[in-house]
């Protein structure tokens, strides 16, 4: 299925991420105008300076207590949607209804959830260092710079939909424990980085045009209803508010529409590759020596207890080739919990570290 259709089909999704985004704007235009009330009883500018301010802190607080405990977990409930849709072609029939039921089995409970998400998003972001570790050794020439802070600028926002992605693999490999199946979901992500950021800088630049559409067009409006409405006194002010509040619609739309339908083409791609790619080669150890929070992530994996759920997806993506799955469970390596290097079954501890192994 193609993206533009499970994007199509999940719009229920889009639309509740929409109806989010205007509560912060509705709660943020009534503290507004609760604010430049107390301004205006006063008659102060210096109070009304003031009370912009507070808005403006008030706008950061409202924006992460519905975007982060709700937000959150309505962006996990659509991920699992698009995850089964992706592995098996079936659009389940109550999408929320299903998508908080899968979140409740995979992670029991929120909090697990925002720990995975943190430490996959941390995760990936710390690997993003190797671009910035290239630039300041290609300083010399001119105009690299720039050209670096282009390419890191892609990077950032592309890494944005990056732990999606592995948060939809968590869902695909529901057999394994959650911080297990995240941390394969990141060593999968390095080895098919090529690929993926590929994908990702063209998204990257359809996400940048239609963010800056997005805004000409609500500072357009909003804009039109500062010059056809008479504020007196305070039409400086007014001109300087509304403006910030078009950039807040905006952004509500942006997260909405935009991320939305970004998050599905990319978890299209990452899941095309996901369940056929073969780690050949230590990057476990390599990313728990790269990234502080990937090695937290693989430790907590290595804890963990299986999931009950012991049967695989019921269509998966493509079969994995079967020179991969007859291979004898008795000489494939183990990592150590602490630093992650590759050990042989049987030793007691870590060749590496010196560490217990399990």
């Amino acid at each position: 299925m193609k993206p533009s259709e499970i994007y199509a089909k999940t719009m229920v999704f889009v639309w509740m991420k929409l109806l989010l985004g205007l509560a912060v704007v509705i709660v943020c235009g009534i503290l507004l105008a609760i604010l430049l009330s107390i301004g205006a009883i006063f008659k102060s500018q210096g109070l009304m300076i003031a009370m912009i301010f507070v808005w403006l802190g008030c706008i950061g607080l409202v924006n992460f207590i519905i975007t982060h405990y709700i937000g959150y977990l309505l962006k996990a409930g659509h991920v699992a949607v698009i995850s089964e849709i992706v592995t098996t072609g079936k659009v389940p029939e109550n999408q929320l209804g299903y998508g908080i039921q899968k979140v409740k089995e995979r992670f029991l409970t929120a909090n697990v959830y925002f720990v995975v998400d943190k430490l996959v998003s941390g995760a990936v972001k710390q690997l993003q260092r190797g671009v910035e570790i290239v630039g300041n050794l290609l300083d010399f020439i001119p105009g690299m710079k720039v050209i670096v802070q282009i390419g890191q600028l892609f990077v950032n926002i592309s890494l944005n939909y990056i732990d999606e992605c592995c948060l939809g693999y968590t869902f695909y490999k529901h057999e394994d424990g959650a911080f297990k199946s995240a941390a394969d979901a990141v060593v999968i992500y390095a080895q098919n980085i090529k690929k993926l950021l590929a994908e990702a800088a063209k998204t990257t630049g359809i996400v940048i045009l239609l963010m800056l559409g997005i805004i000409v067009a609500c500072f357009l409006i909003f804009g039109g209803v500062v010059h056809l409405i008479d504020f007196g006194a305070y039409q400086e002010y007014a001109s300087i508010l509304l403006f910030l509040f078009s950039f807040v619609v905006a952004l509500a739309i942006k997260l909405a529409f935009i991320d939305s339908y970004i998050m599905v083409k990319m978890m299209v791609t990452y899941m095309d590759v996901a369940p056929t790619t073969t780690i050949t080669f230590d990057l476990y150890g390599n990313l728990c020596k790269l990234s502080s929070k990937f090695k937290e992530l693989f430790k907590r994996g290595q804890e963990e207890e299986p999931t009950q759920t012991q049967t695989a997806p019921s269509a998966p993506i493509q079969p994995i080739p079967a020179s991969n799955v007859d291979v004898d469970i008795a000489t494939k390596p183990i990592f150590c919990g602490s630093c992650g290097a590759k050990n042989e079954r049987g030793i007691k501890f870590c060749r590496e570290c010196g560490q217990p192994m399990p």
